[in-house]
């Protein structure tokens, strides 16, 4: 029995142009993790989603056909570029890899395989990375593929344009960079009259 102040509700409208049920799936939780490939979750404000800064990439500090910048490095470049590749090897690695084990890693991937660029290659991809550089003229592999001693040269130039002596060694710079730091002499036990 109803009361007389009860009202029923109507009834829900019929679904219009549908003639099955929709199905229903439970939500998906929200991943609120920034990604180009997600589309914006509704409802949340755009202010509140994290934003990643995009850094410009950098132009080299020569060009790719500049060999005659560093005369000395083209010689050696064209005849050993083992050599070359080893000591830009042991600054990109930050001296985990000696320059002589990768000159010589080097050297046996040109022996037997004849295309030493598909080691090479990987190491300009690191240089780029690291000093955030443009990708150019084109694909790092390309660019070691068609031109191995003009790619090595430039590489071998933009690191010593960094500050890098490139005869001395990864280690060998560190404590040359550090050299002019000084430390302020630690006091125990504070002031004493």
């Amino acid at each position: 029995m109803h009361s007389p102040c009860y009202i029923e509700p109507p009834p829900p409208p019929p679904p219009m142009f549908l003639s099955s049920p929709i199905p229903t799936a439970p939500p998906e939780p929200l991943d609120l993790e920034f990604s180009h490939h997600q589309p914006i979750p509704i409802g949340i404000p755009i202010n509140t989603l994290p934003v990643c800064p995009i850094q410009p990439l950098l132009p080299w500090s020569t060009g790719l056909c500049d060999c005659c910048a560093d005369v000395a490095n083209c010689c050696i470049t064209c005849w050993f570029p083992c050599i070359t590749f080893g000591q830009m090897a042991e600054i990109i690695d930050k001296g985990s890899v000696s320059c002589g084990t990768s000159a010589l890693i080097y050297q046996v991937m040109a022996l037997t395989t004849g295309c030493a660029c598909m080691y090479s290659c990987f190491y300009r991809r690191k240089l780029r990375q690291q000093y955030l550089l443009q990708e150019s003229p084109c694909d790092d592999c390309l660019v070691h593929f068609c031109c191995e001693p003009c790619a090595l040269c430039q590489e071998y130039r933009e690191l010593k344009n960094r500050g890098f002596n490139m005869s001395i060694g990864w280690h060998a710079n560190v404590e040359w960079q550090n050299r002019g730091i000084t430390m302020a002499p630690m006091v125990q036990g504070g002031m004493i009259r």
